[in-house]
C-alpha cells in the first residue's frame, strides 16, 4: 500500500509541477504573477542506424546502449501496411556506440514505446495488451510483469512512452493519470508523482530521461499527419523540485525524437520510423540514433 509518507511526496511533487505549468499562463492571479519560463531551440546529429525494424526506447549500459524493438501487430500492422509478424516478442537491442550489436535479450512485451536497464535487467513499457511493465534478466527470462501502479478499479494500468531507472528506482511516464511516476521496483510502490506536462500544441509525450544535475527531460510533440508537419519539443524540469524551468523546440529537418537518454553532457534519442498518424517511415531519419543539443 500507498503510505503516508510516500503519498504526501508525491501529492506535493506533482502539485509544484501542476503549479509551474499554470504559471505560464499569460495573466496571473494577482497573488501568483506569471512566471517566464526560459525558452531555446535544439538541433540533432545523426549518429548510427540500430540493428533493423522499429526501435522505439533506449536505455545507457556500461557497455553502450539498449535500443528497445517495436512490433506492430493487428489492427497496427494493417494501419502501417506491415505483415503481421510471425514472433510477437520485441527485442532489447545491447549496441556499443558505433551501433554494433553486442547482445540482444528478448521479452514477452508488445508494441514497446520504451525502456530503462537497471539492477541487471531491462524493463519494457508495454503499449499493447497484456500492458504494464517486463522485467527481463540477461537470459532473456521474464522476472516479473507488473501493471503501471494507480489503475482505476478493474482496469490494467495504461501504456506508457518512457522510463528511466535511476538510483535504484524506477522511473515510468505513464499515460492514462498524466504522470511521471517514480516507483520502487521491489514493492513496485509510487513514491513520487510529477505531473506531466503538455500544451495544446504540443499534446503529445514520449519519452523521459534525467541528466547528470538530476534534472528531468521528456519529449513532447504535436498532432500531425506527417513529417513535414511535426514539430517535436522538449520539457524540462527541476528534479528537486518539479517545477518547469525550461522548453525546447527544433529545428526544421531535425530528427524526430521517441526514445531519449543522456550521456556524455548530451541527450541522446532515436527516431522511431513510426509515428502516429504518419505514413510508414516518413521521416527520413527513420532508423537513426542520434545526439541533440542546443542549436
Amino acid at each position: 500500500m500507498l503510505n503516508k509518507r510516500n503519498f504526501l511526496t508525491g501529492t506535493i511533487a506533482a502539485a509544484l509541477s501542476t503549479a509551474a505549468a499554470q504559471a505560464q499562463a499569460p495573466a496571473g492571479n494577482g497573488l501568483n504573477p506569471p512566471r517566464k519560463i526560459p525558452h531555446g531551440m535544439m538541433k540533432t546529429t545523426r549518429m548510427f542506424k540500430y540493428p533493423k525494424g522499429y526501435g522505439n526506447g533506449l536505455a545507457i549500459a556500461p557497455e553502450g546502449l539498449w535500443i528497445a524493438q517495436q512490433k506492430l501487430s493487428g489492427e497496427g500492422a494493417k494501419r502501417y501496411g506491415l505483415p503481421e509478424p510471425t514472433d510477437l516478442r520485441e527485442a532489447a537491442w545491447l549496441v556499443d556506440w558505433n551501433g554494433k550489436l553486442l547482445k540482444t535479450v528478448m521479452t514477452n512485451s508488445r508494441n514497446t514505446s520504451g525502456m530503462a536497464y537497471g539492477d541487471g535487467c531491462v524493463w519494457m513499457m508495454a503499449n499493447q495488451a497484456p500492458q504494464g511493465c517486463f522485467q527481463v534478466d540477461m537470459n532473456s527470462k521474464e522476472i516479473s510483469h507488473r501493471q503501471i501502479p494507480l489503475a482505476l478499479p478493474g482496469q490494467d494500468g495504461g501504456g506508457s512512452h518512457g522510463a528511466q531507472w535511476r538510483n535504484g528506482k524506477l522511473w515510468i511516464a505513464a499515460l492514462r493519470p498524466k504522470l511521471l511516476l517514480r516507483v520502487d521496483p521491489k514493492t513496485w510502490v509510487p513514491e513520487v508523482a510529477i505531473s506531466t506536462y503538455t500544451s495544446p500544441e504540443k499534446p503529445r509525450t514520449h519519452d523521459m530521461t534525467i541528466d547528470n544535475e538530476g534534472n528531468i527531460w521528456l519529449v513532447l510533440g504535436n498532432d500531425s499527419k506527417n513529417y513535414k508537419e511535426g514539430k517535436p519539443g522538449l520539457v524540462k524540469y527541476d528534479g528537486k523540485t518539479g517545477q518547469i524551468i525550461g522548453t525546447y523546440d527544433f529545428l526544421p529537418g531535425s530528427c524526430d525524437p521517441h526514445g531519449l537518454e543522456f550521456h556524455n553532457g548530451a541527450l541522446i534519442s532515436c527516431d522511431a520510423g513510426i509515428h502516429p498518424g504518419w505514413p510508414n517511415g516518413d521521416s527520413p531519419h527513420a532508423g537513426w540514433v542520434f545526439k541533440i543539443e542546443p542549436a
